[in-house]
């Protein structure tokens, strides 16, 4: 069982939060990736998505049992992290999918994944070594389709146009057009962007 799974076992046993029904988390980042394909790497942290459902009191309890220096931390050497709704580059209306077999055996919490492509293309705005490999490793795994990634990507820079994030839309390119390149060897695709950029 990875990791990740025997953490949000441990966050669920010591749940005390009392609720009309189960919680539900929309997991990111490469324990997104790790809950959905074949592949695992050393990740501190297990990224969990702010939405409406995530209410201040929720986000408080994960932080409690799972947060930086708690016992859950310790013994599986990951901690919850609470990602701003706003921060990740993803399109407007994110895809994800349910952990049915997981969520099957978890009696106070609720998880979702995000899609791999949609993880890919959030992995596009930071790029780092860690970033890199994790997309690397999904088109290896042959999970990226070049069609869908490029239909996700213009859908999340169409998001960011609209406001201050936009200026940083070149470099987000610059980093599809790599992927593109040099991991699903394919020409590069225009994607166009605001004139004021």
């Amino acid at each position: 069982m990875a990791a990740i799974e025997q953490l949000f076992l441990g966050v669920d046993a010591k749940w005390t939060k009392r609720s009309a029904g189960k919680v539900r988390l929309r997991i990111i980042g490469s324990a997104a990736l790790m809950l959905q394909a074949p592949y695992e790497r050393g990740t501190k942290d297990s990224d969990v998505l702010e939405t409406d459902e995530l209410t201040d009191e929720t986000a408080r309890e994960l932080r409690r049992l799972a947060g930086v220096g708690t016992v859950l931390h310790k013994r599986h050497r990951m901690y919850v992290d609470i990602v701003p709704s706003g921060l990740p580059f993803l399109p407007q209306a994110p895809t994800c999918h349910d952990l049915v077999q997981l969520n099957a055996r978890l009696d106070h919490l609720e998880l979702e994944i995000l899609d791999v492509v949609d993880v890919v293309v959030s992995k596009l705005k930071r790029f780092n070594a860690n970033d890199r490999d994790d997309v690397a490793a999904m088109v290896e795994l042959d999970l990226v389709p070049h069609g869908r990634l490029v239909r996700r990507f213009r859908d999340a820079v169409d998001y960011f146009s609209g406001d201050a994030r936009a200026e940083d839309l070149p470099k987000y390119v610059g980093n599809f057009h790599q992927v593109e390149r040099d991991l699903l060897v394919v020409q590069e695709t225009d994607i166009e962007l605001p004139n004021w950029v």
